[in-house]
This record gives structure tokens, sequence and C-alpha cells, in this order.
């Protein structure tokens, strides 16, 4: 899987974490954002999780107040991009004990991490929950000592 990008976005259209695999002026992920997020939002609750925009597939999934939008290549599994979403809200769920909008805000050098110990240059890496989540609790647990 190629991934190109992960965004976290609220129900207002507000991005909330952006991670890029590929370096991007800032003017072109503005661009980028505003309207994949458009495209995405906009969709209704019935139809489906996926749509192609210019040389991506774009595969989202809402969990509460927040969709999770990746970038993939246009020939990539959409199953397994939804399948890698939901393993992202669950590791972040088990770190952050529930994730909701404010986790990720107020968190994100570690909702950054968490990525980055699943997925390096768009290809996922990990997705053993413990494994992920290891060096950021023994950060955790050096910081309090």
């Amino acid at each position: 899987m190629t991934i190109h990008f992960i965004l976290l976005v609220n129900k207002q259209g507000q991005t909330r974490l952006a991670q890029y695999t590929q370096w991007l002026p800032i003017q072109e992920r503005t661009a980028l954002e505003g309207e994949v997020v458009r495209k995405c939002l906009q969709r209704k609750d019935h139809e489906c999780s996926f749509v192609e925009h210019l040389q991506y597939k774009l595969v989202y999934r809402r969990y509460a107040s927040l969709f999770f939008i990746v970038g993939v290549d246009s020939e990539e599994n959409e199953l397994a991009t939804l399948e890698f979403i939901h393993c992202v809200v669950e590791t972040f769920d088990r770190y952050f004990e529930n994730v909701c909008e404010l986790d990720v805000m107020f968190n994100i050098d570690k909702a950054h991490f968490i990525l980055e110990e699943m997925f390096a240059n768009g290809c996922v890496v990990e997705t053993n929950k413990t494994n992920i989540l290891q060096p950021l609790l023994l950060l955790d647990k050096n910081s309090k000592s």
C-alpha cells in the first residue's frame, strides 16, 4: 500500500492532523486539503467511503466527530485502506482511552509519533498495537520519573 497522506478532519472541515509522505509546498497542501475535505464531507452517509481525486484514491471513515482521510495510489485496495484506518483509530483509542478531537489537538506530537510507528515512506510497517505504543509508553514513563 502506498500512502501519500493522512488527514484527520472535524465535521466543520478543520484539519486537526495532516501527515504527508512526500514534500509538498504549503500552498499546494492547503489547496489539496481544501479540495479533499470538501469532496469527502459533502458525500452522504449512504455513499461509499472512497472516491477518486486527481492522482489519488481517497478512502475515508468517520469516527464520532473526526473524519480519517487517507490518500493512496489509485490502484490500491480500498478495503485494506479501510482496515488500516480502523487500526489507526483502535491504536489511538488504546493510547488516549477513547480518542476524541481534543486528544489529537492537545497531543499532536504523540498522534504523529503513533502514525510514524505505523507507516514509513508510504508503506504500512506495523499494525500490532502493543508494538506501536511500546516506545511511546516508555517515553511517558521516563518523563514522569
